[in-house]
């Protein structure tokens, strides 16, 4: 028996391509984004009692990772790439499928005049454009384990790094998302498998891309420009 579904929304964040989209949510608070319900789903009855939860849970499609393409084992990049894991131990996007689950700050849930009813949130790791597939409260009493085994992840380093961002490069960008900018460089957004130091990488913030590079504990940005728009 086959399921279908179809996206109830779409979420806009600063991230437009999968690298330096924090690996978790939460890792990231600053990381604001709106969740703009489709047409069908704007009756703001269904939103009732939805702002006396300060998280909730977004259920949502991999939908820049192929479709049909999965693995049953994966290599976790905080793992260093070289070791392999099976997909279910996993939150690789290459599952048989592609759903993403991501708890979430709910700041407020606003009403738009052609919007209808939209969320803000904070603390994603999801890319623009991601197509949501449900949106549930998150019950801290029933949710939260703080004592359950971590797995592999247990093996926990500590990738944060110390950002060198020249101040004329940082003024280039608004200073209302200037922080946020900060907090995904400190994560270390580079693969822990490439540890090249004159490897530049560029990732795509909102409407800037970011080129740095890093050595060591140190991050240097290089390079800020303005990203040209997709026709």
């Amino acid at each position: 028996m086959q399921y279908e579904m179809k996206p109830i929304a779409h979420i806009r964040t600063d991230f437009p391509e999968k690298f330096g989209v924090p690996r978790q949510s939460g890792l990231v608070d600053d990381a604001i984004a709106t969740v703009v319900m489709e047409p069908e789903y704007r009756q703001e009855e269904a939103f009732r009692g939805l702002s006396g939860f300060s998280r909730i849970w977004l259920i949502w499609v991999f939908s820049g990772s192929p479709e049909g393409q999965w693995s049953p084992t994966v290599r976790p990049p905080r793992l260093g790439g070289n070791e392999r894991m099976g997909v279910f131990a996993s939150r690789s996007p290459f599952r048989p499928n592609r759903i993403g689950l991501s708890c979430v700050r709910l700041r407020e849930v606003r009403m738009e005049p052609e919007l209808g009813p939209v969320l803000v949130v904070s603390g994603v790791d999801i890319m623009d454009g991601t197509p949501i597939l449900d949106i549930k409260p998150y019950l801290p009493d029933s949710e939260a384990y703080p004592d359950a085994a971590r797995g592999f992840t247990a093996r926990r380093t500590d990738y944060h790094v110390t950002v060198e961002f020249p101040r004329d490069l940082l003024d280039r960008i608004p200073e209302e998302k200037r922080e946020t900018l900060m907090e995904v460089l400190r994560e270390n957004p580079r693969p822990a498998y490439q540890t090249d130091p004159d490897r530049v990488y560029g990732m795509a913030f909102a409407r800037w891309n970011v080129k740095f590079r890093v050595d060591g504990k140190t991050l240097s940005v290089i390079d800020v420009e303005e990203r040209r728009k997709e026709r």
